[in-house]
This record gives structure tokens, sequence and C-alpha cells, in this order.
């Protein structure tokens, strides 16, 4: 027979982590610097995906990840803890990304301009297919390109990871709804665009 403290243990841990979470919250507000390396620490991982999948580009995602930490002091008077700081942060961080967006697309235009004008050398199959994947990878990265910025952030959040509509509103600041009339359009658009692309 379990004892009454072993069944409780797992629900110790939520508890111990969302106590963890508020006290950084706090000592973020108070203006600790090492508070945020913590949160650098704790969370950068996932703030550079987020931002490697929204503009493509390894150097871009690194700078909007750099700019979101530096702006978390000032940012984070506006957290009022209704969802985690994770999701705060890649609030702050879809804030810093309007530019890089724009970059990137500049860059992605240059590249396939001059790509355009190579000519491929003969390739084995296994180059053929690799090819093929990457030439996907790029239509589908130039599809998101024309997405209006709104649209992108929403389709990288639900689609690319997995986050729900509810989430995804308190991360950009929109109702359940307009995130979900984004995606949609989101979807719409870029069946189009890679349809015209096969």
């Amino acid at each position: 027979m379990r004892s009454v403290t072993a069944l409780s243990l797992p629900m110790l841990a939520p508890v111990q982590e969302q106590e963890k979470e508020d006290e950084l919250v706090e000592r973020l507000r108070d203006g600790d610097r090492r508070a945020v390396e913590v949160a650098y620490v704790a969370h950068h991982a996932a703030i550079r995906g987020f931002a490697r999948r929204l503009v493509g580009d390894d150097a871009s995602a690194e700078d909007i990840v750099h700019e979101a930490f530096v702006a978390l002091p000032r940012a984070i008077r506006r957290f009022r803890g209704e969802g985690s700081l994770r999701s705060f942060l890649i609030g702050v961080a879809v804030n810093h990304s309007r530019r890089h967006v724009r970059s990137a697309m500049r860059r992605r235009r240059a590249t396939d301009r001059l790509a355009e004008r190579e000519e491929l050398a003969p390739r084995t199959v296994d180059a053929t297919d690799e090819l093929a994947r990457r030439r996907l990878a790029g239509a589908l990265q130039s599809a998101l390109d024309q997405l209006p910025i709104d649209q992108r952030v929403v389709f990288v959040l639900c689609e690319v990871e997995q986050r729900t509509s509810i989430e995804v509103g308190a991360i950009v600041g929109a109702p359940e709804g307009t995130v979900r009339t984004r995606l949609f359009h989101a979807k719409r658009k870029l069946r189009e665009l890679l349809e015209d692309h096969r």
C-alpha cells in the first residue's frame, strides 16, 4: 500500500515549478541581473527555436533572442502571470522579429535569384532527393515570407510548435477567434502558394 505522502509527491513538482517561476519573475521585476541570466538559461533554446522557424535564418534568430532578453527587464512589467514566462518571452521575441523577417525575406529573394541563374550539375539519385527536399523547404519558407507577419507568427506557433489557439492568443495578445482566423487565412494562402510552386 502506498503512503499518502508518496501519492502527493507528483503533485508537488508542478507547484514547486510555478513557485520557482513566480520567484524568478519577481527577481526580474526587481531588476536582478542574475535573474535575466537564469531566464536565458531556462528559455533560450525554446525562444531560439521559435525565432529560427519564424525567420528561417540562424543569425537572425540569434539576434531576435538577444533582443528579447535585452528587452526583458523592461518588458517584464507587462507580464500579468496569465501564461508562462516562456510564452511571455515568445511574445517579446515576436515584437522584435518584424525587422528580421523583412531582412530574411530580402536575403532569400536574392539567393533564389542567384540559384535560378546557376545551372545544376549532374547529380546522383540521392542528391536529387536531397535537392527536392531542399527545394520544398525553400518553397515553404518563400511562401511564409509572403504572409503578413501576424499570420506568419500564428502559423509557426500553432502548426510548427503545436501550441493551442488559447496559448497563442495569450502570446500575441489577441482573442482566440482572431488567432483561428489568422491561422485559417495563413493555411489557405500557403496552400495557394505551394500549389503554384508544383
